[in-house]
């Protein structure tokens, strides 16, 4: 299973790009794809062909109508091993013995 951090948004719109986040939002949300998303991005998990089919169509959402894309991606694959997004935060809340803010 594949996690994918995502953040991917116009670098020619202006200081605020939310309208843009919003679009790839929905089509993340609409996939199917389990996701967590956060201020910074979001991570998708998934099998690799559906969540890189995620991002290329918010790649191409956005593509309709901006000149400039920043798209920054980190990927996490492990064989065998799904629901890693909440797996992870489990194992190290306890290895601390307490619940994270998350």
């Amino acid at each position: 299973m594949l996690l994918l951090e995502l953040s991917i948004f116009p670098l020619d719109k202006g200081e605020s790009v939310s309208p843009y986040v919003a679009r790839c939002l929905d089509i993340i949300d609409r996939s199917g794809v389990h996701y967590r998303g956060n201020s910074m991005g979001t991570v998708l998990e998934g099998g690799y062909a559906e969540v890189m089919d995620v991002v290329r169509q918010c790649f191409e959402a956005l593509a309709v109508d901006c000149n400039r894309i920043e798209c920054s991606m980190k990927l996490d694959y492990r064989k065998g091993r799904t629901n890693r997004l909440e797996a992870k935060i489990a194992s190290v809340e306890q290895k601390l013995g307490r619940k994270l803010r998350t």
